[in-house]
């Protein structure tokens, strides 16, 4: 069975939501408490892979603070974002479910499952 990897924020509801789901569901994932051990820029840039986002900015927490404080906007490139989420990990949407070579966001909780189930 493929392992997997959830970025997680143990102070956000969702993430603990996403977390419980998995755990229901017989998963034990790894945990990257990434507030704690923020992913370099390489890794964010597999995350975005990943997740088959169109571009980066998508996996931004737009309102917090430090989106401002980075200087980003909707027109910012996927390498200055890149930059800011590794600088300023916050940043970082959350929860972030990774197995193998996709990835999901868990807002909501649920999509998580969708790397669950076959």
């Amino acid at each position: 069975m493929a392992e997997y990897t959830l970025y997680h924020n143990p102070r956000c509801s969702k993430s603990r939501q996403a977390l419980a789901l998995l755990e229901e569901n017989g998963i034990t994932p790894t945990i990257v408490k990434y507030l704690d051990t923020p992913p370099d820029a390489a890794t964010v840039r597999a995350l975005v892979k990943k997740l088959r986002l169109d571009r980066a900015h998508d996996l931004l927490r737009s309102k917090e603070a430090e989106y401002k404080e980075a200087g980003l906007s909707q027109d910012a490139d996927d390498d200055t974002v890149i930059n800011a989420i590794a600088r300023y990990p916050k940043l970082l949407e959350r929860p972030v479910l990774v197995k193998g070579g996709r990835a999901v966001i868990g807002r909501p909780p649920e999509t998580v499952l969708e790397l669950v189930t076959p």
